[in-house]
């Protein structure tokens, strides 16, 4: 059961609007993240699910709006998106591996440059990671020796190295193999259950009923219907969500 979440708000994202061309992607999006909530969004492919995460994280820029972290706005001209990438960790369909490095030394190169932390503070932070994610014998081993679920497992800690305060997850799974996924997942669901917060899109139905606190259905680049897991997925509000949930045959 999804835990109650009742703490201060740590992202605030408030009436942003994103185009492509003159193109909407993202009209009047409004949502409050608060600390240790994890909050899942859903919606059919191209409705502006990873465009809005690429835009919480300065990888996409808004043309309206405003985005805060603990109360700072992050999306203006004159933002440090690199700070801003160490207090939001993200990872992405890709994993994004230097493949001339090790997974220990992919996970430390960040804190060690970015960060300036020390390297055997670093180094056991990494470790420590590696082995809750079941990879600590595989610490020396370079991507190209890992499985498709291992170099993801070793993305996200790379991305827990840095301390974020969030953690994004962009269809983290959606390039592995089925056998792959349930390895993936299950490091998501125990971050999310330790109180990480985060903010996941995913197709993973199931994953998204058993580790969200919140429901975010997002169709045509607009909050349509936020709902707790249990409603969301047996009484849904809008017959937009029925719909898309009748693609997916879910059933308890």
């Amino acid at each position: 059961m999804a835990k109650l979440v009742k703490t201060e708000p740590v992202l605030e994202i408030d009436n942003i609007y994103k185009d492509y061309d003159g193109i909407p992607v993202l009209k009047a999006v409004n949502l409050t993240l608060h600390k240790q909530e994890a909050v899942v969004i859903l919606g059919p492919s191209g409705c502006g699910k990873s465009t809005l995460l690429r835009c919480i994280n300065g990888l996409e820029r808004i043309q309206q709006g405003e985005i805060r972290l603990d109360g700072v706005p992050i999306s203006g001209d004159k933002t440090d998106f690199r700070a801003v990438r160490q207090k939001i960790g993200m990872v992405f369909q890709s994993y994004e591996l230097f493949p001339h490095l090790t997974a220990l030394e992919n996970i430390t190169l960040g804190p060690l440059r970015a960060q300036k932390r020390g390297k055997k503070e670093v180094e056991d932070k990494a470790i420590a990671l590696l082995e809750r994610v079941g990879l600590l014998e595989k610490k020396n081993y370079y991507p190209r020796q890992l499985s498709g679920g291992q170099k993801q497992r070793v993305a996200i800690v790379r991305a827990l190295a840095m301390q974020p305060e969030i953690m994004l997850f962009d269809e983290v799974t959606a390039a592995l193999d089925p056998e792959m996924v349930r390895e993936v997942l299950d490091v998501m669901f125990n971050l999310a259950k330790s109180g990480m917060t985060m903010l996941i899109v995913t197709h993973e139905m199931s994953f998204a009923r058993a580790a969200a606190d919140r429901i975010v259905f997002i169709d045509a680049g607009e909050i349509v219907e936020e709902n707790s897991p249990h409603a969301f997925f047996t009484q849904p509000t809008t017959e937009r969500a029925r719909k898309f949930l009748n693609i997916f045959e879910f059933k308890e």
